[in-house]
């Protein structure tokens, strides 16, 4: 009851204490706490504080980098971003509510879809998470029946880089991931030992001049355009351990290469898996991962997964969405 009687700047320190729910909950106590509670400096607070906290972000919620990057004082009165409308946007929260509102809906589509699908849908995975860290996704993936069932051993060997594994998703749905490396498990495995980089298999760069600047242009081996044709959908594996060295303006080169429209459908949705091989390795936040792959200039849905390899932690999150999203696509 005393709180209103306390100066704007002691109420906005006090209400920062709050968690964003416990200050919508105060909101809806009296007017004067509604006007209150939606102050943009606080709300700002909010987002920058929890932001590097969220494990998922995706095509509809990722916040302008502008947000975070630029200081308040920048923005004119008339120009303030509504920092409540984007946190309650951009949160894991609010986007699960969203999607449980609509959890009966797609029930009834999954079935309906289940009847006219005749085969299970195909992924290709690929990225330097696969190789460069110290525990094996894949490897994990293959052993851990209590969090993903195999269902199908590995098959279509491509060139030495690549095969597909069929897998159980919760007990039914099924669905294929062609992994593809970028060089063969003997080449892999001496560039370890040695410490050295290995050649790119998947990969031949072509130079493009954008400008006044050489653009970095990659294009698939023909095997791995024959991946990209028949499948329904992408996983890329990224390294989001933080003390490792990072070049994303190539990685995302290579990403584009693989989702060339020219390659098959377009709008194929886009999971990236933001990986670190087990907890408590500091880790690049998914949303700095999805900005510093300029996944906001993408024309199809994708969504960014916080994922442990030693665990799998967040791998069937990401699995679940990709399936809702290659299912909508198809049914389409």
């Amino acid at each position: 009851a005393a709180l209103p009687g306390f100066q704007i700047d002691v109420q906005l320190n006090i209400m920062s204490f709050l968690s964003p729910q416990d200050l919508c909950h105060l909101g809806s106590t009296s007017s004067y706490w509604r006007a209150a509670m939606r102050d943009p400096l606080l709300w700002r607070y909010f987002l920058l504080r929890d932001l590097p906290l969220w494990t998922s972000v995706d095509w509809k919620s990722l916040p302008e980098v502008e947000v975070f990057n630029k200081a308040f004082s920048e923005a004119s009165d008339k120009a303030l971003y509504d920092y409540m409308a984007v946190y309650k946007k951009s949160c894991p929260q609010g986007r699960r509510s969203l999607r449980s509102s609509r959890s009966r809906y797609g029930a009834v589509t999954s079935f309906l879809q289940s009847l006219v699908t005749q085969t299970e849908p195909r992924f290709a995975m690929f990225g330097p998470g696969l190789e460069e860290l110290d525990d094996s996704l894949v490897q994990k993936m293959m052993t851990c029946p209590e969090i993903l069932l195999v269902a199908g051993l590995p098959h279509r060997q491509i060139n030495g880089i690549g095969s597909g594994v069929s897998f159980q998703f919760n007990n039914s749905q099924k669905f294929n991931i062609l992994t593809l490396y970028s060089t063969t498990s003997v080449e892999r495995r001496r560039a370890r030992t040695e410490q050295a980089v290995a050649v790119n298999k998947m990969f031949y760069q072509e130079n493009n001049r954008e400008g006044n600047q050489q653009a970095v242009h990659y294009s698939v081996i023909d095997q791995v355009k024959k991946v990209c044709k028949v499948v329904d959908a992408f996983i890329y594996v990224a390294n989001a351990e933080a003390h490792k060295k990072h070049d994303r303006q190539e990685e995302r080169a290579r990403i584009l290469a693989m989702i060339d429209p020219a390659l098959g459908p377009p709008n194929r949705p886009l999971l990236v898996l933001s990986c670190v091989s087990h907890i408590g390795v500091e880790r690049i936040p998914c949303v700095y991962m999805a900005h510093q792959l300029q996944l906001n200039l993408l024309h199809q849905p994708w969504m960014v997964q916080d994922t442990v390899a030693a665990t799998l932690d967040g791998l069937l999150s990401g699995i679940e969405w990709l399936l809702e999203e290659a299912n909508c696509k198809n049914a389409q």
